[in-house]
């Protein structure tokens, strides 16, 4: 609340567009403003006074001119019929046409010498939040303070009637409630049908004038004897601030805005929508799945009003590219900036602060070196302190404690941060840093990212869709007889692994060599050795930790981080679960090394999905005829366990994540397992395998299909109808049976 103003300042704008409604939604320019001075106090009225702007003429061509002219005959000639104004100004450019309505009212005020505080009155928003600030902000013109403020006549009518519709006023409902006489043409009947995208000739906007002043003289007038005390403020300035994940956001104030040039701004977003008033920290840039800017952000309004603002921008521009605007919720809001982390609010608890994002660090860099590389000598230009040391940078690590190579460092000027992007891929160590101003929204999403769960829009079907009923894996226990290696180079194969064991390749178990698969059925680096001993396995961690492992399809070599595991803990990787979550401390101190994945960890409570069973390849009765002597068989395929919970099918978060699979068991998906009848005299299996080429090498092609896997020597290969070979004549499988499987 504020008290009386001692002049309003009745106002009104008109474009080369659509006016009503829809005043300032096709971007059009503004092309006339009207206003008259009311008194409070006296309850007297000033002039009308009218300014056009008129673009100069002087680089048009001779046909524009031609134009032009035709169009000032045509308005000379309405002018005799039109009200005209007490006072009328040309302008030639927007700036000037503001400098100019300021410089006349200020010198109206003067004159009168009721007082010195002026206010500005519209029927409705759109003058001043849709038509005035938008324009200007994408001319790079500064608002006078005047316009950042206003009455909407509107709002201030609905507090003397309360049983009107604010929707459905406009100055001719409130004139006539308020028995004021109103001679409008036709075109400005509620009562009329007509297109709210037509362009309001020029005579009407002194009509309108003059008709809401009277309007705000009576609502001054007994009986109303209102008080104008309740202005409506436009924020001069973006707040940035951090949001957290228990907050409520309502739904009816996000909107998300798609097709943003990639070097964008929180800031740049507030200029776009530069009219309406932005919640504290309410842009958020979205990422996608490598972490790079995509192009969307969501932004989040104090008010339904001001989102249903927002929305009539959709298709405006920024620069040289059209924005879409469509509507969003406040969930998806809170999924992109919110945050729980205590350590990122405090980083972001310092206001007035620009942050630059540094991407490609070493992963062994530390504060001292961030400060020297943006401050590397005393005495230089080019230097920019960070702002508070060591507390102005804050590193991303994963949750396990890994570095992920980015980080955000705060500056306390615009000056000091452009001077730090100039710095934009300088060496910092050996490798090249990429800067990037940021945003509070962006940390939070970043830092969410790294310390929170896959957010997978679908369950990705496995690459391992049905499985033998034995597993190939030793029943859970808690015994750390078992070896994960991590950091493996990614053309590794199986003998570089055997050969990196060394001596403990002899206690490595049947099947017990594990690579893990990324989703693309590529090395993801990790893989599990499945040892005979606790003992080897501890003594194969101490003496193999971080030693260098060569490729022979590969000149690169890595140091490679060995860590005893259960068999539990390895099942569970290799099914597609995630590990438990500690600190990098405690895996040294414990000796597991048992950190997820990059990129997995908990979930953040989403429904559970689990994977369908697969279906029957056929029914009972036609594998009873198919297969006569073995028609008691299971013919289901055994589906994959299920795993755990993913998101359901939902709008992608773009997040980059990867699940993981292990090779083994490898069998296709066309391969359907059926456990062995009785009358086989050891336990095994049969596998048929659909979809056989008729040309190939017969056997040798079955039997490279399923290597690795042992098989008894009174085993067959059965087709369908007649028995293709016996067996492998020449038994290498059988002297010399797969320690492991790799396929």
């Amino acid at each position: 609340m504020t008290a009386q103003v001692d002049y309003l300042v009745v106002f009104f704008t008109a474009t080369s567009g659509a006016s009503g409604a829809l005043l300032g939604s096709d971007e059009q320019e503004l092309e006339q403003l009207v206003w008259q001075l009311v008194d409070v106090k006296n309850k007297k009225l000033g002039k009308v006074n009218e300014l056009l702007i008129k673009p100069d003429l002087s680089d048009l061509t001779e046909e524009k001119e031609e134009e032009e002219e035709e169009n000032e005959l045509e308005e000379s000639a309405e002018k005799e019929n039109k009200p005209n104004a007490d006072n009328v100004f040309t302008a030639t450019s927007l700036e000037t046409a503001l400098n100019l309505f300021c410089l006349q009212l200020t010198n109206e005020v003067n004159s009168a010498g009721a007082g010195t505080s002026v206010c500005l009155c519209t029927d409705g928003p759109l003058h001043i939040r849709q038509v005035i600030h938008p324009e200007a902000a994408s001319k790079n013109i500064l608002v006078p303070d005047c316009f950042h403020s206003f009455f909407d006549l509107r709002k201030e009518f609905k507090m003397c009637f309360p049983t009107s519709d604010l929707k459905a006023l406009n100055v001719h409902n409130m004139a006539e409630t308020l028995s004021i006489p109103v001679d409008l043409p036709a075109m400005l009947d509620p009562s009329a049908t007509l297109d709210p995208s037509a362009i309001l000739p020029a005579e009407i906007a002194v009509q309108l004038i003059q008709i809401m002043s009277s309007i705000v003289l009576a609502l001054l007038s007994e009986p109303s004897s209102h008080t104008f005390s309740t202005e409506e403020r436009v924020s001069e300035k973006f707040e940035t601030g951090t949001c957290s994940k228990m907050e409520k956001v309502c739904d009816n104030t996000v909107i998300r805005a798609r097709g943003l040039p990639w070097q964008s701004s929180d800031q740049d977003i507030a200029r776009f929508f530069r009219g309406l008033n932005i919640a504290k920290g309410g842009a958020a840039l979205c990422l996608n799945a490598q972490g790079r800017r995509n192009g969307e952000a969501l932004v989040r309004f104090v008010s339904e009003e001001h989102r249903d603002l927002a929305l009539q921008r959709h298709k405006h521009h920024m620069g040289n590219r059209y924005i879409e605007v469509y509507k969003a919720s406040g969930e998806d809001f809170l999924k992109i900036a919110g945050g729980t982390s205590n350590e990122v609010a405090m980083f972001l608890s310092r206001e007035d602060q620009i942050i630059v994002r540094m991407r490609g660090l070493p992963f062994t860099a530390t504060n001292e070196q961030v400060l020297t590389f943006f401050s590397p000598e005393e005495g230089l230009k080019e230097t920019c302190p960070v702002s508070g040391g060591k507390d102005g940078i804050l590193f991303v690590r994963y949750p396990d404690g890994r570095p992920t190579g980015d980080a955000f460092v705060l500056f306390s000027c615009e000056e000091h941060a452009q001077c730090a992007l100039r710095k934009h891929k300088e060496i910092l160590g050996r490798r090249y840093i990429e800067l990037f101003k940021s945003t509070a929204a962006e940390v939070q999403q970043v830092l969410n990212r790294y310390s929170s769960a896959p957010l997978i829009s679908v369950a990705p079907a496995p690459l391992v869709s049905m499985v033998p009923s034995v597993s190939l894996l030793p029943p859970p226990g808690r015994m750390r007889d078992c070896l994960r290696l991590r950091g493996l180079p990614y053309t590794a194969s199986i003998e570089d692994i055997l050969t990196f064991l060394g001596e403990f390749t002899n206690d490595i178990r049947p099947h017990g060599v594990h690579m893990v698969l990324n989703q693309q059925a590529r090395p993801s680096g990790d893989c599990f050795i499945q040892l005979t001993s606790v003992e080897r396995a501890i003594q194969a961690s101490q003496r193999l930790h971080k030693q260098i492992m060569s490729s022979q399809r590969g000149a690169n070599s890595r140091y490679v981080e060995v860590f005893p595991c259960s068999t539990e803990e390895m099942g569970l990787v290799l099914m597609g679960g995630s590990l438990p979550h500690t600190h990098t401390h405690a895996h040294i101190r414990s000796g597991t090394g048992l950190s997820p994945p990059p990129c997995k960890s908990r979930r953040l409570t989403p429904p559970s999905y689990s994977f369908a069973p697969a279906p029957p390849i056929m029914s009972a009765e036609a594998a009873a005829a198919l297969y006569p002597s073995i028609g008691q068989m299971v013919l289901a395929p055994r589906p994959l366990p299920p795993g755990h919970a993913y998101y359901p099918a939902s709008t992608p978060m773009y997040m980059n994540y990867t699940t993981y699979y292990p090779s083994p068991p490898g069998s296709p998906n066309t391969l359907g397992f059926f456990p062995s009848p009785s009358s086989l005299s050891s336990p095994g299996g049969l596998i048929r395998m659909p979809a056989l080429t008729y040309s190939g090498n017969g056997v040798k092609d079955l039997i490279n299909a399923v290597q690795g896997y042992q098989y008894a020597p009174e085993d067959a290969l059965v087709h369908a109808h007649g028995h293709v070979h016996a067996h492998d004549p020449t038994g290498t499988l059988l002297t010399q049976p797969k320690e492991w499987v790799c396929i």
